[in-house]
């Protein structure tokens, strides 16, 4: 995306979000942190961003107005396999979904999708739209096909769609659309991304997921993309998800 600076200055994070570096979410933890400096001094929250100023996170030169304003956009869905890490930090040592990639800009994660899961994962250099799909208040849909290591009943589907309380949380999930598609297999599609979120609503029933795979997010679907492998959002695709997204 492009940062207007006609219109004066812009805040750290919008800057950070918008040259790919990570999410506002993210650039806001790593201000309060300290990591942060501009023209050498350390960020707040406050800051902003003026042309002709340097970045720098940890030390290393993040990239100045130029490479803002001539960056192309992109968004970008993978097939992520079980193993691989959405979180760009280094705390986990596993390859990361940017690693996998290996994009020619960088690119970082719409959301998360937990190291034993797979399926489908976005990754973008546009804050913006990171920011509308990751807001809980928007009721984005996300589907997933899960299997269990019992037989599915009916009463674990009606109490699946209702809501389950999970302790550890503290919170009952909303209402959601379960269907059966085998004696171990079910599909569910979520409006909400609560930490291993379908993990615990399972073993809140007893069941143990045994496979996870995430096959759509809104109207962007896995299909037939191959594990470890990425492609380009369609125009068609990017369109319908704007509309989607400017209509909430």
């Amino acid at each position: 995306m492009q940062v207007d600076f006609e219109s004066g200055p812009v805040r750290i994070n919008k800057f950070l979000s918008a040259v790919g570096y990570c999410s506002r979410r993210e650039a806001d933890r790593l201000i309060e942190g300290g990591r942060v400096r501009v023209n050498g001094t350390v960020a707040e929250l406050g800051t902003k961003v003026e042309v002709g100023q340097s970045v720098t996170v940890d030390g290393r030169t993040v990239g100045g107005v130029a490479k803002m304003q001539h960056m192309k956009p992109a968004l970008i869905a993978m097939n992520k396999p079980v193993g691989i890490v959405c979180a760009t930090t280094e705390n986990d040592r596993a390859e990361t979904v940017v690693e996998l990639a290996q994009y020619p800009t960088r690119v970082y994660p719409i959301g998360r999708l937990d190291k034993d899961s797979e399926g489908l994962i976005l990754l973008t250099n546009q804050g913006d739209i990171v920011n509308e799909i990751l807001k809980a208040s928007n009721l984005h849909e996300k589907e997933y096909l899960v299997e269990v290591d019992r037989i599915i009943t009916e009463g674990f589907v009606a109490k699946m769609r209702e809501g389950v309380f999970l302790p550890e949380l503290e919170v009952t999930t909303r209402p959601c659309k379960v269907e059966i598609k085998g004696k171990r297999v079910f599909s569910i599609t979520l409006t909400q991304g609560l930490n291993r979120q379908i993990r615990r609503m399972c073993k809140e029933c007893g069941y143990h997921v045994t496979s996870l795979k995430r096959v759509r997010i809104m109207n962007i679907r896995l299909g037939n993309l191959k594990s470890g492998t990425w492609r380009n959002v369609t125009p068609e695709e990017l369109k319908t998800l704007k509309e989607s997204l400017h209509a909430d």
